[in-house]
This record gives structure tokens, C-alpha cells and sequence, in this order.
């Protein structure tokens, strides 16, 4: 049997992270949005861009890429998940 031209899908979980942002950071990106809407003839809300921002932030950092990719770099995933809050 031959391998299917459609690749595996990636996995489309999503995680709703919630962050405080400060005056002059949400000025910045109130004037990025301003930017995209003149570049692209479309308005996005900011918490719209904001996803597509980190992932181009951090798909392009070099660094990252580097350690990512040594196994040796790559921190457990169980020290990914937040940490229990006793009840």
C-alpha cells in the first residue's frame, strides 16, 4: 500500500492561555493592529493577531529551533503542565 499524498493532520487542540498585559504593550498592539489593517485592507481584533504573532516570534527564533530539536535541550512534558493546587 502506498503512502497517502494527505500527511497525518496536526493535532488541533486548543489552550486557552490568559495573560495581563501592560498599558504600553496593549498600545503596541493596538498600533500593530492599525498596521495589519493598512497592509491588508482587513481589521483583526488583537486577541486574533496575537496567536499568529507568538507562533511567528517563536517558530523564527533560532535558539529555540536549535534546542528543540536536541533531544537532550528539550524540557519533560510533564514539566510543561501547570502545577496542582491543593484543594
Amino acid at each position: 500500500m502506498s503512502p497517502l499524498k494527505l500527511k497525518k493532520l496536526p493535532n488541533r487542540e486548543t489552550a486557552k492561555i490568559t495573560f495581563t498585559a501592560s498599558a504600553d504593550l496593549q498600545q503596541m498592539l493596538a498600533a500593530y493592529a492599525n498596521l495589519y489593517e493598512a497592509e491588508y485592507g482587513e481589521r483583526e481584533a488583537i486577541t486574533d493577531l496575537i496567536p499568529y504573532m507568538l507562533e511567528t516570534f517563536v517558530g523564527s527564533d533560532r535558539q529555540f529551533r536549535t534546542a528543540k530539536s536536541q533531544p537532550s535541550q528539550q524540557a519533560p512534558s510533564s514539566s510543561l503542565k501547570p502545577p496542582q493546587t491543593a484543594k
